[in-house]
């Protein structure tokens, strides 16, 4: 795991391996792209899924927001990011069902 940027070769130090220095550093910002993809449909659930009890009319669009972001992104995790962004429509219905039944704009249990 590399925690840092490689440093810079001069212009005057160039040889071969600088090809094969910059397609692994390209493949590992894809390896960290999806990582935070896969992690991105993951938070997506579970704020979904939090959304439900508390706090769903944050909660809901940011579960949406989310989901929609790793499968544009190409998830790995698309089932994940799906479910994520089901929940978060599902938060966003019960809070207006919830709200039509109190004829407020807020809910209480």
């Amino acid at each position: 795991m590399q925690l840092t940027a490689p440093a810079n070769r001069t212009a005057d130090s160039t040889d071969s391996t600088d090809s094969t220095d910059s397609s692994r550093t390209t493949r590992a910002a894809r390896r960290t792209g999806i990582h935070d993809t896969d992690g991105m449909a993951v938070a997506a659930f579970v704020l979904g899924l939090l959304g439900l009890l508390v706090l769903n009319v944050f909660l809901g669009p940011i579960a949406i927001a989310l989901a929609s972001v790793a499968l544009w992104r190409g998830t790995a995790r698309r089932g994940r990011a799906l479910l994520g962004l089901g929940l978060g429509v599902a938060d966003l219905l019960v809070l207006v069902a919830f709200m039509s039944a109190d004829s407020t704009l807020s809910w209480s249990l």
